[in-house]
């Protein structure tokens, strides 16, 4: 058995030589799975009947189905819950920009890195998902919606790395020039700081943009809101991400969530102005989403901007993110934990 929706090209052409098929057959079923998107093979119409009754005993799939969906009134964010063929759930956002349409996938089933301002985090990991299921969410939305997805953000729920090999294979799916074709360039990864993995990934030749979950200045500051804290310290991570800027030559970003009360203070600000200063960065500051299980409050928007200017007093270059449906459980891993409770 293969697993069809995740294989690359090459594996497709070597399963499909094996089957004693001609060798375009492979392309033609690539083209179905990752272009045209088909949910069965009784879709492949240019296939022979044959071929697809073979294909259907040796490589059988299934797609992740859209259970249901959520548009938001404010900006048309449209946010995606996805019934997995084991019948877990993972979410997914479509976003409209005007650079383009960018979607939010999930790596895993949940989370078990415990961050403690994340809705992900609250019934810990159930699983890691396929390479196909994580670029399943891409296909399934862009053939929902009807328009091409240019930007890919791996930044819902799960830690990327701690799937990493099938994360790097939907990397390399979702760039092949025969399936979906997008740029490395306008794909970015958020991984909350685990040191290997963020080694390893800067050797695997990729163009992709890496982004830190920073959110606090000082280790003792981020191990009361981030328990990866306490495997691996700044003194640790920052040098691991130098060195994939070093690599790669892609701008790194940290993305801070303001916590009233927590990170959010002048002090902080300065720490956190020292820690980045002289390093080709971009701080995204994001309003942190009220999660009800949690006792955390955003900052409001003047302490924010005062937060952000701050920042540029030292030279950091410092967005905020633009808030996207929050009227539709914007935050990852609400609307999995509302629709199963």
């Amino acid at each position: 058995m293969i697993d069809i929706l995740s294989a690359d090209l090459g594996e497709v052409k070597a399963f499909v030589a094996a089957m004693g098929e001609k060798p375009f057959r492979a392309g033609q079923l690539y083209r179905w799975l990752h272009v045209t998107c088909a949910d069965s093979y009784d879709e492949m119409t240019n296939l022979p009947a044959s071929f697809r009754e073979k294909m259907k005993l040796e490589a059988p799939f299934l797609r992740a189905q859209i259970e249901t969906f959520q548009e938001s009134r404010e900006d048309g964010t449209r946010k995606y819950l996805f019934r997995l063929p084991d019948n877990n759930f993972v979410e997914s956002v479509f976003m409209r920009y005007h650079h383009g349409n960018t979607v939010c996938v999930s790596s895993q089933v949940g989370c078990r890195m415990g961050c403690r301002f994340c809705a992900s985090t609250l019934d810990g990991l159930t699983r890691n998902l396929t390479a196909g299921e994580i670029l399943g969410q891409i296909e399934q939305i862009q053939k929902h919606v009807g328009e091409r997805v240019s930007n890919v953000v791996v930044m819902g729920t799960g830690e990327p790395f701690d799937n990493y090999d099938n994360l790097v294979r939907f990397i390399r799916l979702l760039t092949d020039e025969n399936g979906l074709n997008i740029s490395q360039r306008s794909i970015t990864v958020s991984t909350c700081g685990l040191v290997p993995e963020i080694l390893k990934f800067s050797e695997e030749g990729l163009a992709v943009n890496l982004a830190l979950s920073l959110h606090a200045p000082t280790d003792e500051a981020r191990r009361e809101i981030m328990p990866i804290a306490n495997k691996y310290a700044l003194s640790e991570v920052m040098p691991a991400m130098d060195t994939y800027f070093r690599k790669t030559g892609r701008r790194l970003t940290f993305e801070y969530a303001l916590i009233k009360d927590v990170n959010d203070s002048d002090e902080t600000a300065q720490q956190l102005g020292r820690l980045l200063k002289g390093r080709n960065a971009l701080v995204n500051l994001i309003p942190v989403n009220p999660v009800v299980e949690r006792n955390f409050h955003e900052t409001d928007r003047a302490a924010t901007e005062a937060f952000k200017k701050k920042l540029e007093k030292n030279g950091i270059h410092v967005t905020i993110r633009r808030e996207m449906g929050r009227d539709i459980d914007g935050a990852c891993g609400q609307l999995r934990k509302r629709y199963m409770t």
